[in-house]
């Protein structure tokens, strides 16, 4: 199965101008970039909301740049091309992720907090996600489930 953007030639840079330009044409006021070894993180405030993506990128001592496909070591030259390649497609995915929500929203699939949900910042700086899927990995560990349907008069016999 091949991964989104395989072959892409479009610079990281290019990507996040284009993030940006998406994000401004969609209303945010303020946006924000950051990288560190290992991740990504992209920040934007949008309709009284601020949004966080942390997105892993690859690391440069990964085999599968350090070597090639019969296990030989690349040239550092060769490595370092592999994974600007590795980091070029997951930027592209990152786009086409955003872009996909807004797709959703405008076209009234979801609301804007649903399809932000996991990325939702909240007061403390995690986001809904890195606060929900934790209990919900316990909920599903443990079988202790919340019912599906919340409480109520059960169904209208009208």
């Amino acid at each position: 199965m091949g991964k989104y953007a395989a072959g892409t030639y479009v610079a990281v840079s290019k990507t996040e101008s284009e993030i940006k330009e998406l994000l401004r044409r969609r209303g945010a006021t303020r946006t924000a970039f950051a990288e560190e070894a290992g991740r990504a993180v992209v920040f934007f405030e949008l309709r009284d909301r601020r949004v966080q993506f942390t997105m892993p990128l690859p690391r440069a001592d990964e085999k599968r740049f350090t070597q090639d496909r019969r296990g030989n070591r690349r040239t550092t030259a060769a490595a370092t091309s592999a994974r600007e390649q590795a980091c070029r497609e997951r930027w592209r995915a990152l786009l086409l992720t955003i872009k996909a929500k807004f797709v959703s929203i405008e076209s009234e699939v979801e609301t804007f907090e649903e399809s932000f949900l996991a990325h939702l910042v909240v007061p403390g700086g995690k986001t809904v996600g890195q606060h929900a899927l934790p209990a919900v990995a316990e909920a599903y560990r443990t079988g202790t489930m919340p019912p599906l349907l919340p409480a109520g008069e059960g169904p209208s016999r009208g």
